[in-house]
């Protein structure tokens, strides 16, 4: 009899528990070290979605857990117009990383900082109209969720006045092509600004997207479709703000997934990784933005802005990062999982696709080949199967494309961690191949 059937814990969980999102996993979570989580009976399980696409340095790393006592034995939260050293340091050492993003306001959440980011945009322009891709994936409050488009947007009334959308650039399914088929995707950048301009009502403030689309399926703006877009942005006096909840602080193989474009925003978030699975985000502008902002009286005063003990945290994550060369390690170890992928890929036909960058990677699950029709079932079954081996891994499921897993262990995750889960990925799309 295993532990995680628990009859008054589930009993529990099934009475009072809201249901947010996808059902929970049949199992009970009592503890986690590294890259492993431990269930009721104590089995490892393989994190390869890094918690929620957060914890880069594993769990329960011991720099983070001496930093968390340390801190909290001194102070943890404080009044919202109070500083502490923490606070500042951290918005120094960010500044340092992202030369001429000089301003930066510490948060919580990702969808926190992107309503921040969103809210000063607006202030700043003087605009309301904000463009995002239509697989984005934004967060689930206000401004954020009516710039979210991948999911949530049926039965909450009208979003956000000025709200538009256009396509992702998608290697593997294009909507243009150039002659040798590839994709094209400065003529669909093109194609999509007509449209946009011709909807729009001279209001457009900004343009909000991820470098990596992460929940719309790890969908890669190719090298030269940043600067492309930035130029887009400048020519109608939009700003663009990149969110790079999942992509930031080393996990593309770049500090920051911007950098291997050469791209600066105006405006860029930072959150899930900057906190390694703690809530803190970030959010970080020019001189000029912030002081324009200022001067027209910008507000986003919450509870926990400039908190201690995040803060506190998010210093130690940047030194652990620096200290352990896990940049640099995010692109060997993201080489030999994307390697093994690939190697999935030739062994098997329901593996359509794989992309991605670093130690955020994409595989994507199809009927057939030919077709590129969307795996879902199929994909399901192989996610069940890894789970019962011992390895989790989270499958985006979204109109128009297969089954995506989303691949993204820890920056700390091993050799011998990566050719395990590859083991174990092998099995699952055996057993659910065959139906078994």
């Amino acid at each position: 009899m295993t532990l995680n059937a628990d009859t008054d814990f589930w009993a529990s969980a099934n009475t009072h528990l809201t249901r947010y999102g996808p059902s929970f996993e049949p199992v009970i979570i009592e503890r986690a070290a590294g890259s492993f989580v431990y269930d009721a009976d104590g089995r490892a399980i393989l994190d390869f979605t890094s918690g929620q696409m957060s914890a880069v340095l594993g769990h329960t790393h011991p720099d983070i857990v001496a930093t968390v006592a340390r801190q909290m034995g001194a102070v943890a939260h404080l009044f919202s117009g109070m500083l502490s050293r923490p606070v500042v340091t951290l918005a120094e050492r960010l500044a340092a990383l992202a030369p001429g993003l000089d301003r930066v306001q510490l948060l919580t959440t990702g969808a926190e900082a992107n309503e921040a980011a969103i809210r000063m945009a607006k202030l700043v322009t003087g605009r309301h109209e904000i463009v995002a891709f239509a697989q984005s994936w934004h967060g689930m409050t206000g401004a954020a969720a009516s710039a979210t488009y991948s999911a949530g947007r049926r039965g909450y009334g009208p979003a956000a006045v000025g709200s538009f959308v256009i396509p992702a650039p998608n290697a593997y399914r294009p909507r243009f092509k150039t002659a040798d088929g590839s994709n094209d995707w400065q003529t669909e950048l093109d194609d999509a600004f007509v449209l946009i301009d011709s909807q729009s009502t001279g209001n457009l403030a900004a343009f909000i997207a991820e470098p990596i689309l992460s929940s719309g399926g790890i969908l890669e703006l190719p090298l030269g479709y940043l600067a492309a877009l930035k130029r887009k942005c400048e020519q109608r006096g939009m700003l663009l703000i990149l969110d790079e909840a999942q992509t930031g602080i080393g996990r593309t193989g770049h500090m920051f997934a911007f950098e291997r474009d050469g791209v600066v925003p105006d405006i860029l978030t930072l959150s899930k990784t900057l906190g390694a699975g703690l809530p803190l985000a970030a959010v970080m502008t020019t001189q000029a933005i912030e002081q324009a902002a200022f001067e027209r009286g910008f507000l986003f005063y919450t509870t926990h802005v400039s908190d201690p003990l995040p803060a506190a945290v998010g210093v130690t994550v940047l030194d652990v990062v620096e200290r352990d060369g896990l940049v640099a390690q995010a692109t060997a170890r993201g080489d030999r999982l994307r390697q093994g992928l690939l190697s999935l890929q030739q062994r098997f036909e329901c593996v359509g696709d794989v992309r991605g960058r670093g130690l955020l990677l994409g595989l994507e699950i199809v009927v057939d080949r030919q077709s590129k029709a969307p795996g879902f079932e199929l994909g399901a079954r192989i996610m069940e199967e890894a789970m019962r081996r011992g390895l989790s891994m989270n499958i985006v499921k979204l109109p128009s494309m297969g089954g995506v897993f989303r691949i993204a262990p820890p920056l700390t995750v091993s050799e011998a961690e990566i050719d395990r889960g590859l083991e174990i990925m092998s099995e699952a799309i055996q057993a659910a191949a065959n139906g078994h």
